[in-house]
C-alpha cells in the first residue's frame, strides 16, 4: 500500500483509555476529534497504526496532497519515522455525544517490541496516526462467508484473536462452527459473545496444548460446506491451509487465510518482502 486514497485515509487519534484484559493482551481505546469519519466494517477489519518513538510527541508520517506516503517515510531515518504496525478493530461505538470510540487490542509479546512497549506505556492523551477505512464496506474486511455456507471453521493465534472474537460475534445466530484460539497462557481465555452455535477450543501454551494444526487435524468436523479462516503466524497459517486443502479437500477458494506476522521478520520487512515477492498482505 503506497497511497491513503478512499475509502482509506489517515486519522490522527488520541488515547482515551486502556484496560489489561489478560497477561498478553492490553485493550487500547482511541478516539477524539480525529476518529470523525471513520467507518469499520466489523469482523477482521483491519487497519495500520503509527505509533511515535519514545520522547516524540506524535508520529512522523509525511503524508503527501495526493495522499502518498510510503516512500516519504521509508526514505526517513529507522530512530524517526513511525513505528508501523497492522492491527484488528476490536470494536467501534458511536457514543452518545456524536464522537467515535475505537477498542484495538495489543497481544503484547515476550520480546517487548515497539508496538508492545507503546501499549503498555500509553496514557490517556497520547497520540498517534492510523491509515483506516472511510466506509464500512472495504477491502480490509477478509472474514466473508459465501451465502451458501453451512458451516464455519476459524483458527487464530493471540495476534488474530480480536479478530476471531469480532468474527464470533457478528456470525448469524445458529451458525454452527468450530473453533481454536491459540494463546500463550490459560489465563488468556476470554469470555466470547457469539449467538453462533460455536464449539470453541483454546489451545495454551503454556500447558502444552496441541498446535493449531494437530488440533485441527485430529478432529473429527462437520458435514456440509465449509468456509474457513486462519490468521496468525504465517508459517502456521500456510501449513493449515494446506492440510485443509490438500488432505481435507477443500474448496481453496472457500478458504481465507492471513500472514499476521512472520517468525523472526518485523511489519515493515515483512511488507518489503512480500511486496517484492508479489504475495498479499494482511493489510
Amino acid at each position: 500500500m503506497t497511497t491513503a486514497a478512499a475509502p482509506f485515509r489517515f486519522f490522527d487519534l488520541t488515547v482515551l483509555r486502556t484496560r489489561r484484559l489478560s497477561p498478553s493482551m492490553l485493550r487500547v481505546t482511541l478516539g477524539g476529534p480525529g476518529a470523525d469519519g471513520f467507518r469499520a466494517g466489523g469482523r477482521d477489519q483491519s487497519l495500520s497504526l503509527f505509533l511515535p518513538h519514545p520522547g516524540q510527541s506524535d508520529p512522523v508520517v509525511p503524508v503527501a496532497e495526493d495522499g502518498t506516503w510510503f516512500p516519504a517515510w521509508r526514505a526517513l531515518p529507522e530512530n524517526v519515522r513511525a513505528v508501523m504496525r497492522s492491527y484488528t478493530v476490536r470494536a467501534q461505538r458511536l457514543i452518545p455525544d456524536g464522537s467515535t470510540e475505537v477498542d484495538v487490542d495489543f497481544a503484547l509479546h515476550g520480546d517487548g517490541g515497539p508496538a508492545s512497549r507503546w501499549a503498555l506505556a500509553a496514557a490517556p492523551g497520547d497520540r498517534l496516526k492510523a491509515l483506516g477505512p472511510t466506509v464500512a464496506d472495504n477491502s480490509s474486511v477478509r472474514f466473508q462467508p459465501p451465502k451458501d455456507t453451512d458451516w464455519v471453521l476459524i483458527w487464530a493465534d493471540e495476534t488474530a484473536l480480536p479478530a476471531a472474537a469480532a468474527a464470533l460475534e457478528w456470525l448469524p445466530a445458529g451458525t454452527p462452527a468450530r473453533v481454536w484460539l491459540e494463546v500463550p497462557r490459560g489465563e488468556d481465555q476470554q469470555a466470547l459473545d457469539t449467538a453462533a452455535k460455536a464449539r470453541i477450543s483454546w489451545l495454551a501454551r503454556d500447558e502444552g496444548a496441541a498446535s493449531g494444526l494437530q488440533a485441527v487435524r485430529a478432529a473429527q468436523l462437520p458435514e456440509g460446506t465449509p468456509y474457513v479462516w486462519i490468521a496468525g503466524e504465517a508459517s502456521g497459517v500456510r501449513a493449515l491451509r494446506r492440510h485443509l486443502v490438500q488432505e481435507r479437500g477443500f474448496d481453496r477458494r472457500r478458504v481465507t487465510f492471513v500472514g499476521y506476522w512472520r517468525r523472526g521478520l518485523s511489519e515493515e520487512q515483512m511488507r518489503v518482502a512480500e511486496s517484492a515477492s508479489g504475495a498479499d498482505i494482511a493489510a
